[in-house]
């Protein structure tokens, strides 16, 4: 056979492999439990509009939150990163190296029952959550930004210096609005996994008021002893990551474009 009769023949062989791993799924599958389990419409009913206007909107303040306060002090960091002044340099990898290399988990535990015991202070769960998420989103946005900045053409800088700007001035007006323009799919990423990550606050224990969408879907799992619950919150994480998603796959057409 040619070649690309073989490669015909050897991708009809996968696609009759899956046809059969299907129909063998589909024979051997208890649809009446899966649809028990999974598909209870009563129970489904039940989760409604608090999922909405209690999970769903909170989830998406605590990711906005945390990615703000973390975008800003990636900010901050990336550009003490390519700081000429050492100190800077050595505080902001001390920090990235650190917080890219501990779970967000730990992060959580601490800023929630370290913090307070050790200070005796009182955190709001609006800020603990800013905090946490924050302080590991910063980590990973400080070195997408800095890979932006150092992508932007030299002599972008060279011919604003030219034109009289100082060095800061020319930083903010001319490298960092092109910077952001290249890393901004990889920051929408982040976003994805922050609004993830935002999860985690159930650590902290937490009020009905103040149930994001995985403790709200763990709840209502115990009480109803359904998984329905979850599925409804995996599609609601659904709902704010796949448009996210498709922003990333649209943003990075515009810039292959423009290259």
């Amino acid at each position: 056979m040619s070649p690309r009769q073989r490669a015909r023949v050897i991708r009809g062989v996968q696609y009759g492999v899956l046809v059969v791993a299907v129909v063998v799924a589909a024979l051997v599958a208890d649809w009446g439990a899966i649809r028990s389990a999974f598909f209870d419409l009563e129970v489904a009913r039940a989760q409604f509009p608090e999922i909405v206007t209690t999970a769903l909107l909170n989830t998406v303040i605590y990711t906005a939150l945390g990615f703000g306060f973390g975008l800003a002090l990636g900010l901050v960091l990336a550009l003490m990163r390519l700081s000429s002044v050492p100190p800077y340099r050595w505080l902001s990898i001390g920090f990235i190296e650190f917080f890219r290399g501990v779970p967000a988990l730990l992060v959580f535990i601490a800023l929630g029952f370290g913090v307070p015991t050790a200070f005796q202070v009182q955190i709001n769960q609006y800020a603990t959550v800013m905090l946490a998420l924050g302080l590991v989103g910063a980590a990973y946005i400080a070195e997408t930004i800095r890979a932006g900045i150092q992508a932007v053409p030299k002599g972008q800088m060279e011919a604003a210096r030219s034109l009289g700007m100082s060095h800061p001035r020319a930083m903010v007006t001319i490298v960092i609005p092109q910077a952001f323009r290249i890393v901004l799919p990889p920051l929408t990423n982040e976003l994805i996994l922050l609004t993830k990550d935002s999860s985690l606050i159930y650590l902290l224990g937490l009020t009905a008021s103040q149930y994001e969408l995985a403790k709200f879907g763990r709840d209502a799992l115990n009480q109803n002893r359904s998984l329905t619950p979850i599925l409804i919150a995996g599609l609601l994480y659904l709902v704010i990551t796949l448009p996210l998603g498709h922003l990333v796959r649209r943003l990075e057409a515009r810039t292959a474009k423009a290259r």
